[in-house]
């Protein structure tokens, strides 16, 4: 029975096919429709295997965050640092500042725009209650 299907098969795809009466020489005559279509079943992976592939994409996307965790903390780091810097030579500036106490509020009306540009202004009375030993060629 079903070796004579076979060779009958065989016979028709040997004939060589007429023009169809439509005139569609392109159409295939042999094309089901998708429905008629047999499907094998998805490929499905072993639940170790599936459990091993999980375990090792959780392992990347540790690594991952750990590198990530890595450049904020040095990114922070180093913004820590710089702005210590910045205090501490602020700091230092202000240390380093030779300092006249002007108590006649006159002298800076007579005095000229570039030196005005040159004064500024502090809190003095620290400086009061200190000795006043440094002095600053700013204003007389």
């Amino acid at each position: 029975g079903q070796k004579t299907g076979k060779k009958r098969k065989e016979a028709a795809a040997a004939i060589p096919r007429g023009k169809p009466k439509s005139g569609r020489v392109w159409k295939d005559p042999g094309k089901k429709r998708f429905s008629h279509m047999i499907q094998d079943r998805a490929l499905r992976s072993s639940w170790a295997r599936k459990m091993k592939e999980r375990q090792e994409k959780k392992l990347v996307q540790d690594l991952a965050r750990q590198l990530q965790e890595g450049k904020q903390r040095e990114k922070e780091e180093k913004k820590r640092r710089r702005e210590e810097n910045l205090k501490r030579r602020l700091e230092n500036e202000r240390k380093a500042e030779v300092v006249q106490v002007i108590r006649n509020p006159l002298k800076l009306k007579r005095a000229k725009k570039k030196q005005l540009r040159r004064v500024e202004k502090r809190d003095t009375l620290a400086l009061l209650r200190k000795t006043p030993t440094r002095r600053k060629t700013a204003l007389e």
